[in-house]
């Protein structure tokens, strides 16, 4: 067992202790990964609690809005890269530099350093491999759109989610025309039998449905089967977004010194390559030796959606309005 297994192995069988500092996390990355990263970062600064909140990408986006005169928040860990863009123009986020910085590509980072990369994200087609199999379910997003799949999609809802805002948004991109992608997106959303609110009752959903497919990320979908056990298993699309997911500190931080440390703490090569073994998310930092990730990882292969990530994000908001009147709203 690594090192960081066992200070999680450790820190998991602490006592509760009353804390001197306080660091308070905004995260989309579900209690598995917080609750181990909180034990770990408490092990490692004895006396200091770590306290975090799980919510959707844009949720976490609006607090950080909200609270923009009185943050109460310290570090945001974990969104698509389109909302801290978005974030840092509306000036929400600290510069800082970490470390790190020099492993890592410029279009993985803000050149103000106010937010940098963690993870890169395919999106992927979900399914039970109780009623499914990686040559039976969908290879590609058009396939979803065959009426064999009719009644049988269940899609996290939308709005809340900065990945499915983003899937919405990809598909409109790539279609000849908006319009275009408007239509593909009303036979999506007739052939889809619910919307959960998140993604915990999206997996417990699909994991008690053995024909039900979905589209989610592919490392939440990595964890879910390996750390829980869902019958669970994905297959890449053609030309699927990647996801770029950030950190940063948010401006104004209540605890800026334990913020910037547990930044530091939570990207370091060794974290790094024990997310991507503990919870199948690809490292965007890229001076990590192959023989630190897990195999399957080192050999996957993913043919990346091209995609202008800054007018992407300019165009997501009027993109997701205009789906929810015109798709959601006609059910």
């Amino acid at each position: 067992m690594n090192r960081f297994g066992l200070v999680l192995a450790a820190a998991a069988a602490l006592c509760g202790c009353s804390a001197r500092d306080v660091v308070v996390i905004y995260s989309p990355h579900g209690q598995e990964v917080l609750g181990d990263y909180e034990k770990l970062f408490e092990a490692a600064y004895p006396g200091v609690d770590v306290q975090w909140i799980d919510m959707g990408s844009e949720e976490a986006f609006a607090r950080v809005r909200a609270e923009r005169s009185r943050p109460a928040g310290d570090v945001w860990w974990g969104a698509p890269s389109t909302l801290f863009h978005q974030a840092a123009l509306d000036g929400l986020l600290e510069a800082y530099r970490p470390t790190w910085a020099e492993h890592i590509l410029p279009e993985y980072r803000d050149p103000e350093d106010r937010w940098y990369a963690t993870f890169l994200s395919p999106l992927a087609i979900m399914f039970n491999t109780r009623g499914n199999t990686r040559e039976t379910a969908p290879h590609s997003w058009d396939e979803l759109l065959d009426p064999k799949w009719a009644g049988r999609i269940t899609l996290r809802k939308p709005l809340p989610s900065g990945t499915m805002r983003t899937f919405i948004s990809a598909m409109i991109a790539r279609a000849p025309d908006e319009a275009a992608g408007i239509a593909w997106l009303k036979r999506l959303h007739a052939a889809t039998e619910s919307y959960p609110e998140n993604p915990i009752l999206l997996f417990d959903h699909l994991k008690k449905q053995e024909g039900l497919i979905s589209v989610w990320l592919m490392p939440d979908i990595v964890l879910q089967r390996e750390r829980n056990g869902f019958p669970f298993d994905f297959f890449l699309p053609p030309q699927t977004p990647v996801i770029t997911e950030g950190i940063a500190i948010l401006r104004g931080a209540p605890h800026a010194e334990r913020a910037r440390q547990f930044y530091e703490f939570v990207t370091t090569k060794e974290a790094m390559a024990h997310q991507a073994k503990a919870y199948g998310k690809p490292p965007a930092r890229n001076d990590l030796e192959a023989a630190t990730l897990p195999p399957w990882l080192a050999q996957l292969q993913i043919d990346a959606m091209p995609i202008d990530w800054e007018r992407f994000a300019g165009m997501q908001k009027a993109w997701c309005a205009r789906w929810e009147k015109e798709v959601y709203d006609t059910r």
